[in-house]
């Protein structure tokens, strides 16, 4: 994968975007009925390149903190700064994440090439991706699973009291979905020891960070009849080695490993490592997950339905057919 050469960005454009979610969107953490994003645009002899991120509280980001570590950016930019030296000068998160995907799609239009020509990866088809259903009554899951059953994944937000009613009633509802669980640090081990066997029954593939990401010890060792997903305890390749036997798949996820450079190759050396690889999202438009896109390809669980969660999208959208998410055109990124 080679850098910008270190040709100098000449104007850096940071804007916050808001969009409507299609409804509320709830999870264990909260409910929201629009998400904030961080755009970025850089400059660069008649070209621009676009990157987006969603700053994430559980990370201790805010909107205001993201553009401020976007902006301190702006000399090395200027400067020639390319997306290998990026990764030693910024943390992996959110803020490297825009500008890192900005970055890739500059050199793309310099370049005239796409992306994924230029990252020395086969030409990406569409994939399949999961569709949520938020965290609500049975009665409204039920409702929604209904609604989607047309889908051939379903994801489920889950994480409190009632968890069982919820899934059986979204079971109900979509008797012939593949279905995975999100706690999203939800349960305690008794919890997922308890409610393993149920699920299994159930016909769920996976759960997604089932015990909070400091208090993950208890999965080690332990023996996990349903497979387990690390997200908020997986960011960038320097966690995996803590994820050994606690985790059985891992979430790679663009606004945690810090863009794309690192997502690619935290797919490869989570491979080397014996894990399933998940690529997941934060709620987003598809500038953010049209990066995210090649790096689902050849994955075992894709995660990438953030703008169906949303009532309105960037110009240029990615094309979804029901659950099929099509490679983002060229006009929007990449």
């Amino acid at each position: 994968m080679s850098g910008t050469q270190g040709k100098a960005v000449t104007s850096l454009e940071i804007t916050r975007d808001r969009f409507a979610t299609a409804g509320t969107f709830t999870i264990s953490r909260g409910s929201r009925t629009e998400v904030n994003v961080v755009t970025v645009k850089l400059m660069s002899e008649g070209f621009v390149g676009m990157g987006e991120c969603v700053p994430y509280a559980r990370y201790n980001e805010s909107m205001d903190s993201v553009c401020e570590q976007i902006q301190a950016l702006q000399s090395d930019l200027a400067a020639g700064l390319d997306r290998q030296a990026l990764q030693s000068i910024m943390p992996a998160g959110a803020a490297r994440n825009a500008v890192d995907c900005a970055l890739w799609d500059l050199e793309a239009k310099r370049a005239g090439k796409p992306v994924w020509q230029l990252a020395g990866l086969a030409e990406p088809t569409s994939v399949v991706t999961a569709y949520t259903l938020s965290l609500d009554s049975p009665a409204n899951m039920l409702a929604s699973a209904r609604k989607n059953a047309f889908r051939p994944v379903l994801k489920l937000k889950l994480g409190g009291e009632g968890d069982l009613d919820r899934l059986q009633a979204v079971r109900e509802g979509a008797p012939d979905c593949r279905l995975i669980v999100d706690a999203n640090e939800g349960w305690s081990a008794a919890d997922y020891d308890a409610l393993a066997p149920v699920m299994l029954d159930l016909g769920v593939a996976l759960v997604e960070q089932p015990l909070p990401a400091g208090s993950d010890d208890p999965l080690a060792g332990r023996s996990r009849p349903l497979p387990v997903c690390a997200d908020e305890a997986c960011h960038a390749r320097d966690s995996l080695e803590s994820l050994v036997g606690k985790y059985d798949v891992i979430n790679i996820k663009l606004d945690k490993t810090g863009g794309l450079t690192e997502a690619l190759s935290m797919r490869d050396a989570a491979r080397e490592a014996g894990f399933g690889v998940m690529v997941g999202c934060m709620v987003g438009s598809s500038l953010g997950m049209a990066p995210a896109h090649l790096v689902a390809q050849g994955v075992e669980y894709v995660d990438l339905d953030g703008p169906l969660l949303l009532a309105e999208d960037r110009e240029s959208a990615i094309r979804y057919e029901g659950s099929e998410m099509y490679p983002a055109a060229r006009s929007l990124w990449g």
